[in-house]
């Protein structure tokens, strides 16, 4: 969405596009997690008066549901500082253009306010009330995340609006964005295996593919490896719906809108027009799965020339056997087969045609992603017999470097144990 909710570092990564303003999202970390956007039309303060859920009305989906008006907890401002201790500063997830995540406590059976460190953690996003786009990614939150129930969605417990006061409430991610264990070198972080990579995928290919699947189908615009956030068993959960559109109608192939999004990440049509269509998520979904091929970020200006865009970098090599061995992440050697190796650089090609409608579906991606995964081929060992499980990448290292994103507000950070922010 916006601008990330990003750590205080250097930023090395996508650059987000807001509309026809192009904006540097801001440091790694802060995924937009706990996205700005939510869910109250601007002329009512109940969530049942909702844009979307005049706009949907469909039945249930298994395994996941849309529900016809959000079912949200409403906190008042009172409540939020006591679940926060007056959002104190040792409490702050992340900090982003649009506003601060902290820290919470509530109870778990009833979501009210519990002393702190007892009864279980939330993120609670507080926004910036001078920030007007801040304001219609809150609602946009709401309306979308409040009635989208899916095991791979991250959940939205409640909100607050009082006065200018706009906050959210999400659940807390325990091992944080996809983006922090791809890029970020630390003792507290270990490089995802091959196995927990695939888990990963299937299970953020599933959150499209509801999205996808409804009758009036939802775009989520914004996919990228800050958005995907982790559960303590590694199941990915898609996080930040402020830039979420209904899909197109009335026969319509794509529905038109401002330009907002990350660099890196968006579609070229996208870019190249404002027509946003279903499939301009399946090109989001081949990028995060190249990154977690490759170890590499989706824009790095510290890579050579040339070598700055993945996609434009990699595309060459994946698609031949002996190359593509060159740009897999080292990381994460010995740990699959050749076959499985190059039917996933071929998905991940599918994903990232050039023409929407060339690209697979997300349903079909998730079969190819299960047929992927259940490949049990031993991988060959390298030639010198040994397998350099934690080295750094073959031709660079990602050590220490920062991305651009924002991490994501919801999840623990790179800190050790802590909690940090996300892009």
């Amino acid at each position: 969405m916006g601008n990330c909710f990003g750590s205080k570092s250097v930023s090395t990564s996508p650059s987000t596009i807001n509309s026809s303003n192009l904006t540097k999202p801001s440091s790694v970390g802060t995924s937009n997690y706990y996205s700005n956007g939510g869910g109250l039309s601007a002329t009512s303060s109940s969530a049942g008066q909702s844009r979307f859920s005049a706009a949907i009305s469909e039945e249930p989906l298994s395994p996941g549901e849309i529900l016809p008006t959000p079912n949200l907890k409403m906190y008042s401002f009172a409540d939020l500082k006591s679940a926060t201790r007056n959002f104190r500063s040792d409490t702050v997830l992340g900090v982003g253009g649009f506003g601060t995540v902290f820290k919470g406590w509530v109870d778990e059976k009833t979501l009210a306010p519990a002393k702190f460190g007892s009864g279980m953690i939330v993120a609670i996003k507080k926004l910036n009330p001078e920030s007007m786009q801040g304001f219609e990614e809150w609602q946009s939150e709401v309306n979308f995340l409040g009635r989208l129930s899916h095991p791979n969605l991250v959940k939205l417990l409640g909100y607050c609006w009082e006065d200018k006061e706009l906050l959210l409430v999400y659940e807390f991610m325990q091992r944080g964005s996809l983006e922090n264990h791809l890029f970020r070198r630390s003792s507290a972080v270990e490089p995802l295996s091959w196995d927990t990579r695939l888990k990963i995928a299937i299970g953020a290919a599933r959150g499209l593919a509801f999205l996808h699947s409804s009758e009036k189908q939802v775009i989520y615009r914004d996919f990228k490896a800050s958005n995907i956030l982790l559960d303590g068993n590694y199941n990915a959960k898609l996080a930040d719906f402020g830039l979420a559109k209904l899909g197109p109608s009335g026969g319509m192939s794509h529905v038109t809108t401002r330009v907002m999004g990350t660099y890196g990440y968006a579609a070229p049509e996208y870019i190249a027009t404002g027509h946003l269509y279903v499939k301009s998520d399946v090109y989001g979904f081949g990028v995060v799965l190249l990154e977690m091929l490759t170890g590499l970020r989706a824009l790095d200006t510290r890579r050579p020339s040339g070598q700055h865009n993945l996609v434009d970098y990699a595309k060459p090599l994946i698609s031949h056997k002996r190359k593509l061995k060159t740009i897999m992440d080292a990381r994460i050697e010995g740990q699959y087969s050749s076959k499985a190796a190059l039917q996933a650089a071929q998905l991940a090609l599918r994903c990232l045609e050039a023409e929407p409608k060339k690209r697979p579906s997300m349903k079909e991606v998730i079969e190819i992603l299960e047929q992927i995964e259940a490949i049990k081929e031993k991988p060959k060992e390298s030639k010198s017999g040994s397998v350099r499980s934690n080295s750094s990448h073959s031709s660079f290292s990602h050590r220490d470097l920062l991305s651009s994103h924002r991490r994501s507000p919801y999840h623990p950070s790179h800190h050790g144990p802590g909690f940090g922010a996300g892009s």
